[in-house]
């Protein structure tokens, strides 16, 4: 079962060697080594920052089952998935996901994104996005281990609460006709490509997984997702997020986390 569908997928060796400045080739294209810092802009090496997320899931508790990793724009954004496993997470038809982001470009800030994947159809959703700094200030390489552990500890309670938000999404039936308006808002939002309209409405009238049948909104979300897979892995999370904003209003569903961002100390 694929974690995260990517064309560039890597190794943590490879990883290593892009942040090593060791030329890496990665379907036939060369990747961007770790930019050197400056006095405003200090770079993650993308597999520092995995390595020190495996400490702070182990320091919780939290065993790693299964993780891929990805590169993009030509090295310089990296994005890599975590299959967890703990004492508090369990379920048989779905998995939390710990996604970690970075960019070498200052293109977006290093995070931890919280999820799941449906383990019918491999559709990953994001439901939070930790950012561990508002920019790679020159203390972030220090304050790594603890805006980590922070980020982490979050980890079980978004869990439990995808999961009364999974519940709500089944309770809410969702006629033919207004799921179509539904698509169009989340085009609007820009959580959804419009090219894509047609074959999510499709979806939802003829579902491919028999778990997803039924006109609710858990099945048209599910079909949604579907056409999410194999983008931007960057952008999925927000992608994911916002539709759950339009959606909770509609099941009477308010999220028990609230977001902020974990911030190094100042410089």
């Amino acid at each position: 079962m694929s974690l995260i569908i990517a064309k560039n997928l890597v190794n943590l060796e490879q990883l290593k060697s892009v942040d090593s400045r060791v030329g890496l080739i990665v379907n036939g294209k060369p990747m961007a080594s770790t930019p050197k810092g400056t006095d405003t802009h200090t770079p993650i090496p993308h597999s520092e920052l995995v390595e020190q997320t495996h400490a702070a899931l182990e320091r919780a508790g939290l065993e790693v089952e299964e993780e891929e990793h990805a590169l993009a724009r030509g090295g310089l954004r990296y994005f890599g998935g975590f299959a967890l496993k703990g004492n508090d997470i369990k379920a048989e038809d779905r998995r939390l996901v710990l996604g970690l982001r970075n960019a070498h470009d200052k293109s977006f800030a290093a995070s931890i994104c919280i999820g799941n994947q449906m383990m019918v159809c491999e559709n990953l959703c994001f439901s939070s996005d930790v950012k561990l700094a508002r920019r790679h200030t020159k203390n972030i390489l220090t304050d790594l281990p603890r805006v980590l552990s922070s980020a982490v500890s979050r980890v079980v309670s978004h869990w439990a609460d995808m999961g009364k938000r999974i519940e709500a999404y089944k309770e809410i039936e969702v006629a033919k006709d207004r799921a179509a308006d539904l698509i169009v808002d989340l085009v609007d939002a820009k959580a959804f490509p419009a090219r894509d309209i047609y074959k999510a409405v499709q979806d939802f009238r003829s579902p491919r997984h028999e778990e997803f049948k039924g006109n609710s909104l858990w099945t048209l979300y599910n079909g949604i997702t579907e056409h999410l897979k194999g983008g931007d892995l960057t952008k999925l999370p927000q992608r994911t997020m916002t539709v759950q904003s339009v959606f909770d209003t509609l099941a009477g569903h308010s999220p028990a986390i609230v977001d902020a961002e974990v911030i190094a100390l100042p410089a």
